[in-house]
């Protein structure tokens, strides 16, 4: 298959090459007004401008094409989080364009700027300002242009709806199409820039639904399961029953004598492929393959013990005063650890790639959150360099950091080019649960001085495998020690990044403890809060979540708790407070409402933001009450939603999202941090409703009635 009919089948109409080289990509793009970076500085502008032109290492970032339509290239995937809408909207506005003028092409790393990868809610921090730079750029070159079309002054002239216009009489105006017609203009970054002030912003700001909304419902958007390529073969897998397992023996005859089937298998990976995805899964349960089984170490029952004694101390996060001395001058001191079991990403598209061999390339689709990061990781497992392997564009079904790692882009990858052709293989949910990079178990050990007018004096905190993102102190305490505990492999199986990665866990351990200290000294956890804090960004965060809460007490009536969390989280400031009702005879926890409040400066799409705060709610309403991860060391227990709970629709309570509105300040992340107060939000409102303190998430009745006992 050549390269324009797999352009077809992907793009269709669009007008994008499959296969450029970065030095020959602007040649084969054609006409247009370019805006690159350059990665490395150069003696003058001049140079740098010309080195740009021919050097294979830069940036593309902006095109202006001849007929007025903007492209925007970045290394950043979408998987839901909405930047395809929230970048545009920060580009349409500096440029001047329609936000329906713009076209996202994200992570293709044949046609993209290297990026890391998609995680952290760093898309708009990082990628927005530079963005916004590249259109700045462009309308400040596109009012030169005109003003020689036009013979008007560039003083005279400004730009709108994508046309550059005569101040005093619009009806002289050229658009951005016919200025870049016929010609091929690279410029990079040569000036000040002075972005649009908030009383200027006409896209920015303005509640605006997914861009790609309507292909998403209509069916018509693209995923990696979606591709289908001319003798395409389906893969189905035999695997093993745990992990740290050995192949001993496999049989695979019978799956063999089966008409069409072919059956790979590469060191530990057994597949059987065919053209028909139910025929390959019917051949792959027929193969017979004996396994060796790795020792069991621990248990979802004993792993919290196992991690304490395994674990060595890594990094001091942070130091002040002195905790011994802050321990001698407080009125009570309270010890309390803190446990949190395993959690899958359970993504409503399970891990996905199309893999297809073209001579010596490798061109694959694969639901990543790192398509860099796969590209290279294909390289070494295949042994090809860089240049001939090309990750697709695509969009992802949900991510939340379980696809940062893409080992089934590798399976398919290998697969195809074992068996010549085509390759598409989706994880089952069996398999998606058994190779899930799982959110790591961990302990939180804190020990924490008061006095009674409520001041914190003193604090420990020791942290067991969840790291140290949103960590530090925003209480304003004067003695305190905070310290990171792990090991290399001390975990069962897989562990990685989960949506705010650690700062669920740990900012449910430092919230829970900062209840149990009010609790002690008998002052209400909101006063108590606003006695400590001490940065005023998230007090002001604070004081906005009660005010729309309504907050009167955390006990506003029999067996109903209302209960607070605090935190930080990719540059925003989040609040969280929610109510619950607690049934005393079964322990069952009823979310009756949900409170966010955010400070995350500039909300470039108020919509966006908000649904995807409610989507973090939701999400942590699962963590802290259902979800757990049974487990015998290497084999993981839970296969399927049937024995691993998320939030249902039954159990969705109402949420409401308010932001700080600070418009002049940048924007910050917002895919992340409503997630994170969820866990001590209910925890604390579950002890104020019943009297029982579950240390351990989820908060779950069984838990909750062994604390009330």
């Amino acid at each position: 298959m050549n390269a324009e009919e797999i352009n077809e089948i992907y793009f269709g109409d669009v007008d994008l090459p499959i296969n450029p080289g970065r030095r020959e990509f602007i040649k084969k793009l054609g006409a247009g007004l370019f805006i690159i970076f350059a990665i490395n500085p150069f003696s003058s502008l001049a140079e740098e401008e010309e080195e740009a032109n021919k050097r294979a290492d830069f940036n593309l970032y902006l095109r202006i094409r001849e007929d007025g339509r903007v492209e925007c290239y970045t290394g950043k995937i979408e998987m839901g989080q909405g930047v395809t809408t929230s970048l545009a909207q920060a580009l349409a506005e500096e440029l001047d364009v329609e936000l329906n003028s713009i076209d996202m092409i994200m992570g293709d790393t044949d046609l993209c700027p290297y990026d890391a990868g998609t995680w952290g809610s760093l898309s708009t921090r990082t990628v927005d300002p530079v963005l916004r730079a590249a259109a700045i750029e462009a309308r400040m070159e596109l009012i030169k242009m005109a003003s020689v079309e036009l013979k008007v002054p560039e003083d005279q002239l400004k730009t709108g709806n994508g046309y550059v216009l005569n101040k005093t009489d619009n009806s002289v105006k050229i658009s951005y199409g016919s200025l870049t017609k016929g010609k091929k203009i690279v410029k990079t970054i040569r000036r000040a820039l002075v972005f649009k002030k908030p009383g200027e912003f006409t896209q920015v700001g303005k509640q605006v639904h997914a861009t790609n909304a309507l292909l998403k419902v209509t069916g018509k958007a693209k995923y990696s399961g979606d591709i289908q390529l001319p003798g395409m073969l389906y893969a189905a897998f035999s695997r093993p029953p745990a992990h740290g397992c050995k192949l001993l023996s496999v049989d695979k005859g019978k799956a063999e004598a089966m008409e069409g089937v072919k059956v790979i298998v590469i060191d530990d990976l057994i597949a059987a492929l065919h053209a028909h995805p139910n025929m390959a899964a019917i051949a792959a349960a027929a193969i017979k393959a004996e396994w060796s089984k790795p020792e069991v170490l621990a248990t979802d029952k004993t792993i919290f013990s196992y991690i304490v004694s395994q674990g060595k101390e890594t990094k001091i996060v942070e130091e002040k005063g002195n905790p011994d001395t802050g321990f001698a001058d407080a009125d009570f001191v309270l010890e309390a650890e803190y446990h949190d079991g395993y959690k899958a990403h359970a993504a409503i598209e399970t891990h996905t790639a199309t893999a297809h061999f073209e001579g010596d390339r490798l061109i694959i689709w694969a639901s990543t959150q790192s398509p860099f990061g796969t590209r290279k990781d294909l390289s070494a497992r295949l042994k090809m360099p860089l240049e001939n392997i090309v990750v697709k564009q695509i969009l992802l079904g949900g991510g939340f950091g379980g696809k940062v790692y893409s080992e089934q882009a590798i399976e398919a990858a290998l697969l195809a080019k074992e068996s010549g052709a085509p390759v598409q293989l989706a994880w089952t949910r069996e398999e998606e649960f058994m190779y899930d990079q799982f959110r790591p178990a961990a302990v939180m050990q804190i020990k924490a001085g008061v006095k009674k007018s409520g001041k914190i004096v003193a604090w420990k905190y020791n942290i067991y495998c969840a790291g140290s993102r949103g960590v530090n102190d925003f209480y304003g305490i004067p003695n305190l020690r905070t310290a990171l505990y792990d090991k290399k492999g001390m975990h069962p199986f897989g562990t990685g990044a989960w949506r705010a990665p650690g700062n669920n866990t740990t900012t449910f351990a430092r919230e829970s403890h900062i209840d149990v200290l009010a609790d002690k000294i008998g002052m209400d956890p909101l006063a108590f809060r606003l006695t400590n804090v001490s940065n005023p960004k998230i007090e002001r965060t604070l004081r906005l979540a009660a005010k729309t809460f309504n907050y009167t007490s955390a006990k506003p009536g029999k067996n109903r708790g209302v209960g607070i969390a605090l935190g930080t989280d990719a540059g925003t400031f989040v609040a969280v407070i929610a109510e619950v009702e607690v049934n005393p005879s079964t322990g069952v926890v009823k979310v009756l409402r949900v409170v966010c409040a955010q400070d995350m400066g500039q909300v470039i799409n108020p919509h966006g933001a908000r649904v995807q705060a409610e989507g973090c709610i939701t999400m942590g309403l699962g963590y802290a009450l259902y979800e757990d991860v049974p487990f015998n060391w290497g084999e993981v227990l839970v296969r399927n939603f049937d024995t691993y709970e998320i939030t249902r629709f039954s159990t969705t309570a109402p949420v409401e999202v308010v932001f700080y509105d600070d418009m002049s300040a940048p924007p910050q992340g917002g895919g992340e941090p409503a997630i994170i107060g969820v866990g001590g939000a209910i925890a604390n409102a579950v002890f104020h409703a019943s009297g029982a303190r579950v240390t351990q998430m989820p908060v779950t009745p069984e838990r909750i009635l062994e604390k009330i006992k």
